[in-house]
């Protein structure tokens, strides 16, 4: 009755392309270059424009005199509602910043009550409207100078009619790691070695009893025979096969072989678990215990939040919040009905275990 609802559909407002300032900027020339604009133009973007009018005339209406903002709570999330305000021009009007972890109603209901002057997270936005700006010069500058220096040679080595060449400031850093990357490993050269293994028994016991017997590697160490030597690749093997059965033979003088336990360590270490998944690490290790794809990953943990059987997925943090842990107990009650987990989670209910964890590393809000 007294609220008013709208959404963003990520950002509805864009800067502008060069020839927003001079049309003479379409053409790509290097005299243009580098363009460095006094003062940034910004547009809405066309594809979304419908939506930005509905938001738009929304937050401009008479009769709203606060304006809550829920966008993400983090830099891009500050940026996307930023641009809108800023080309709706909105009015002397209140805005109260809701900055909220997790999408329970408890959260929600707390981010509302809670909320400050949008003017609070001003350092914030100056920070996304600079890496922006940033994203923008290095894009559009380094993009337009490395086609016009290197579009045509690329496009004859590929046969084709054009070249461009993207940068930014993000995906050029990474394509040179994985360039790096792949030179590296198209650069190995496999180098076989060889080791020298024996198996040990217990004196009395046969060949054939091998209860108690254990495998053990030879290394060489300072005062053993091959110590130093150009014939080692490691300290536990030999660059080449020859030398290795001379050590066996010189180790076979004298039978039977025997070995003398020389020293034996005991230590008790506690290890704590690891820390809860981010998806990065979900994504690395179903990589590897599955072989499915990162996108595959994030697809089935995303289907698995929606049916509210595991938390908010799409996050660095490796912790949960104080909020989301009051509500721990749902997902572990979905889990129950999952045949694999659910003896574990219906003991975990009913001992209540759960209920300390806000208690532990696993709960920061920081």
């Amino acid at each position: 009755e007294d609220a008013v609802v709208t959404w963003c559909v990520g950002h509805l407002v864009t800067m502008s392309y060069p020839e927003a300032y001079d049309p003479s900027y379409r053409r790509w020339s290097l005299e243009t270059l580098p363009f460095l604009p006094r003062e940034f133009k910004y547009q809405v973007i066309e594809s979304v424009s419908k939506q930005f009018q509905i938001v738009s005339g929304l937050l401009n209406r008479e009769d709203v005199d606060t304006i809550y903002i829920c966008t993400d709570s983090g830099r891009e999330g500050e940026y996307i509602y930023r641009l809108v305000d800023q080309m709706a021009q909105v009015g002397d009007k209140k805005r109260r910043r809701v900055w909220i972890d997790s999408q329970t109603e408890e959260e929600i209901l707390r981010g509302i009550r809670d909320a400050k002057d949008w003017s609070a997270y001003d350092n914030l936005s100056a920070s996304a409207y600079l890496r922006a700006k940033e994203d923008y010069l290095m894009g559009i500058n380094f993009s337009r100078l490395l086609t016009l220096k290197y579009g045509n040679t690329i496009s004859n080595y590929l046969r084709t009619d054009r070249t461009v060449l993207s940068v930014g400031r993000v995906m050029t850093c990474v394509l040179g790691m994985a360039v790096r990357r792949e030179r590296e490993i198209r650069s190995f050269v496999k180098t076989p070695f060889y080791r020298v293994l024996g198996t040990f028994l217990p004196p009395g016991q046969a060949e054939g009893g091998q209860a108690y017997a254990f495998e053990a590697e030879w290394r060489s160490t300072e005062g053993s025979r091959y110590f130093g030597t150009p014939f080692l690749y490691k300290d536990n093997g030999f660059k080449e096969k020859k030398h290795a059965p001379e050590l066996i033979d010189f180790l076979s003088e004298d039978r039977p072989l025997t070995a003398a336990v020389a020293k034996i360590e005991k230590k008790k270490e506690t290890k704590n678990p690891p820390l809860l998944y981010n998806l990065a690490e979900l994504q690395n290790d179903c990589s590897k215990l599955f072989k499915i794809s990162p996108d595959e990953t994030l697809k089935i943990v995303q289907e698995l939040y929606e049916k509210k059987l595991v938390t908010y997925p799409r996050t660095d943090a490796r912790v949960l919040s104080t909020a989301v842990a009051k509500e721990i107990h749902r997902n572990i009650g979905g889990l129950k009905n999952y045949e694999v987990l659910g003896n574990f989670a219906s003991e975990i209910l009913e001992a209540g275990t759960y209920k300390g964890i806000a208690k532990t590393r696993y709960v920061n809000d920081k």
